[in-house]
């Protein structure tokens, strides 16, 4: 926009007033850079970080070879971009001075850094409320553009009209001019709104805009009568952001719109020398100034001589071209509001800058003063202090001493989980939560999020075991089913080995709902298919324990037990225990089911992302039925371990009950004494441990037999062994 041209040079023409005049920074140079945002965030945030970083090179917050001081940040006149510069130069703070409108109110603690020199907008909103209620417009319409200021005015600033009885037929947004490829978006929302305000009965209109929203409404306007949507005469009433000028390609545009429009002004004066500094501007002679260049093609739509123009059929400029004749839509000659705001902020920035300096001037000369010569002459180190004690540090806070005054105190440690972060506290105070002391007590650290993952070593060791063992029991399974009618596999109930293996299988495959941050579903399962599962897995011990015995007493002469042999046997031991071991899962899942949870106090660097069982009793019951199916399996195998059987099955189980019972007879006082991940790593360790007892002494012997030994696997030989 070519009124930006006006807006650069009174910041040139501010700087070179102050450079040459020797009362304001002397021995002090101002310069300046310019950068556009074109209409993005993006830009506004990359010029940010270009003010922070070395010249020419693009590396924030590093200085090194020629250095520029930065001294303040002018921004605007959009205030949008004074939001996104803030987001980055206010980390540093460095003052910003903007031209653009001035909120109601600045109460965040970082406005402190932001300088408005556009004046506050809300005394104009008081005079257009007196505007309307003194014609009489109480039934009117507002268009805004979509700002977080502008959203501000009408969340506070509109129910004072309505309180004093104006009435809005609509109230619509004008979206932010942005790049081309949201024209069409952009573009569908204006006409959708322009069709409301010239529909509506409403014949006044509050337009409140920034700094180039006329541009957008001169645009919109034919483009509404373009889409079938007749322009209306309305009374236009403008804020004071609203700049009039246009682009070259609106000069012979209609502007019947525009008459008998009220537009509220900010007061300026015109500034001695401003238009004879325009005036000198020639871009004929300042070939290098790529923008002056730009700017004089566009105003007077004409090419500047260069390499190639003389082919062309176009209007040649000559240079001598004078920026006084052309209309004041284009181009004004007298300092606009916007153009005196800035020029006022450069001023306002060197004054200040002046009054610094001049006070760190007076400083020096004072400390050099004769006063202070005394003083000079002995270190600071070194000069005598009169104090009853040292000062309590950071970390220590104050106790009083029995008996003395109240300046002579002890220095005490701050307790466990508590801190003081300056000198001669009177007490220590507790860290936030989620945080704990630092080691010398002066600073509170966040804690750490903790729970046993796949990104550990601990995670990925148990990780890797429960992989290998599931592939070995499917191995197992595998070869057992390759072997299904040979006399081994079929020894001992068939199907309770296969039961028993995929129960295993399962067990091993549950140990990953364990692993990784919990949530509901894997808190939900894990205890529940862990006790279920080793629940099927120790009844189809018992019953293999159980057919044994009934084998043996079955080949006495007379005994009527073979009709209690085959699958009803396993079958009636195996449903009913793992039925009951379900029942009890279903009652703590319906009334207190496990959910994630986090314990902050339990460590004191980390915040423990865990399981909560929910009911501790129900946790214990499923472990002491599973503990309970155990102790009887051990029990009846132990005596029937010498039982004549096939290769010493009964011995087998014997073991295996031994080792799965001192598994889970350490785990408990284990689980029980850690904590947080370590808690989790020590039941999937008895998991793990106490399935490959079950795996290794009952089908080790099988599969070497099946494997190596294929000659003992015969009718004959197993019946041999058995009597």
């Amino acid at each position: 926009m070519t009124q930006n041209y006006q807006h650069i040079m009174a910041l040139v023409f501010a700087v070179k007033e102050i450079n040459d005049n020797p009362k304001i920074l002397p021995n002090i140079t101002l310069s300046f850079k310019i950068y556009s945002n074109y209409f993005s965030p993006q830009f506004t945030y990359q010029a940010s970080l270009k003010v922070l970083s070395t010249r020419d090179r693009f590396i924030p917050n590093y200085k090194c070879d020629v250095q520029d001081n930065l001294i303040a940040v002018i921004g605007g006149p959009n205030s949008n971009i004074v939001e996104h510069t803030g987001t980055i130069v206010g980390i540093y703070k460095i003052p910003q001075l903007t031209y653009a409108s001035a909120p109601e109110t600045n109460n965040k603690p970082e406005d402190i850094f932001f300088h408005w020199m556009f004046p506050n907008g809300a005394h104009q909103y008081k005079g257009i409320l007196w505007l309307l209620l003194h014609f009489k417009w109480t039934w009117i319409g507002m268009l805004y553009l979509d700002t977080k200021s502008l959203k501000a005015f009408i969340q506070n600033g509109l129910p004072m009209f309505t309180q004093k009885g104006i009435c809005f037929d609509f109230i619509k947004t004008l979206p932010v001019t942005g790049f081309f490829n949201q024209l069409t978006e952009m573009l569908e929302k204006a006409l959708e709104t322009m069709s409301v305000a010239m529909e509506s009965t409403a014949n006044t209109v509050i337009f409140h805009g920034e700094f180039q929203s006329m541009l957008s409404l001169r645009n919109l306007l034919p483009l509404s009568q373009f889409e079938g949507v007749p322009v209306k005469t309305k009374i236009w009433i403008m804020t004071a952001d609203v700049d009039f000028a246009s682009v070259p390609l609106q000069r012979n545009w209609d502007i019947s719109f525009i008459h008998g429009s009220i537009s509220f002004a900010v007061s300026s004066k015109e500034v001695s020398g401003f238009q004879g500094f325009l005036q000198m501007r020639n871009p004929t002679l300042e070939k290098e100034d790529g923008f002056l260049r730009e700017f004089w093609q566009q105003v007077f739509d004409c090419l500047l001589p260069s390499s190639g123009v003389g082919k062309m059929d176009v209007n040649i400029c000559t240079g001598e071209e004078k920026l006084e004749s052309l209309p004041g839509s284009v181009f004004e000659m007298s300092m606009t509001a916007h153009s005196y705001s800035i020029y006022n902020a450069v001023y306002a920035m060197a004054h200040a800058l002046h009054a610094m300096h001049s006070s760190i001037s007076e400083l020096r000369t004072m400390m050099n003063g004769e006063r202070w010569k005394h003083l000079n002459q002995q270190p600071w180190q070194t000069r005598p202090l009169s104090v009853c004690n040292d000062n309590c540090s950071p970390g220590y806070h104050k106790t009083k001493k029995e008996g003395k005054p109240f300046c002579c105190y002890d220095c005490h440690p701050c307790p466990e989980g508590k801190i003081s972060n300056q000198t001669d506290m009177d007490g220590c105070f507790q860290c936030p939560e989620g945080h704990y002391p630092k080691n010398n007590k002066d600073v509170c650290l966040p804690k750490i999020i903790t729970f046993l993952s796949y990104e550990e070593m601990l995670g990925v060791g148990l990780s890797i075991a429960a992989l290998s063992l599931s592939f070995l029991t499917a191995l197992v399974i595998g070869i057992f089913t390759m072997n299904h009618n040979t006399p081994i596999v079929r020894a001992n109930n068939r199907s309770l080995s296969y039961t028993l293996l995929v129960s295993l299988l399962l067990s091993f495959l549950c140990v990953f709902l364990f692993i990784g941050q919990p949530n509901t579903v894997t808190c939900l399962l894990r205890q529940t298919a862990f006790a279920i599962i080793f629940s099927v897995a120790v009844s189809c011990m018992l019953a293999k324990t159980i057919t044994v015995i009934l084998a043996f007493m079955a080949t006495k002469p007379g005994s009527n037990m073979r009709k209690w042999m085959g699958n009803k046997l396993a079958a009636s031991i195996v449903i009913p225990c793992s039925l009951i071991q379900v029942t009890l899962c279903i009652v703590w899942v319906a009334t207190s089911p496990p959910f994630p949870d986090v314990d902050m106090n339990s460590e004191i660097m980390e915040i423990i992302v865990q399981c909560n069982e929910g009911s501790d009793a129900m946790f214990y019951s499923i472990l002491a039925f599973m503990g309970f199916l155990a102790t009887v399996s051990f029990i009846v195998a132990f005596l029937a371990r010498k039982l004549p059987s096939s290769f010493q099955e009964t011995k087998s189980i014997t073991f295996s009950m031994l080792v799965f019972c001192s598994v889970w007879l350490s785990f408990v006082p284990t689980y029980l004494s850690t904590k947080g991940k370590y808690m989790v790593a020590v039941e999937i360790f008895s998991i793990l441990a106490s399935g490959t007892g079950l795996l290794g002494c009952i089908f080790s012997p099988k599969c070497f037999v099946i494997m190596l030994r294929p000659a003992l696997n015969k009718k004959e030989l197993l019946i041999k062994r058995i009597f």
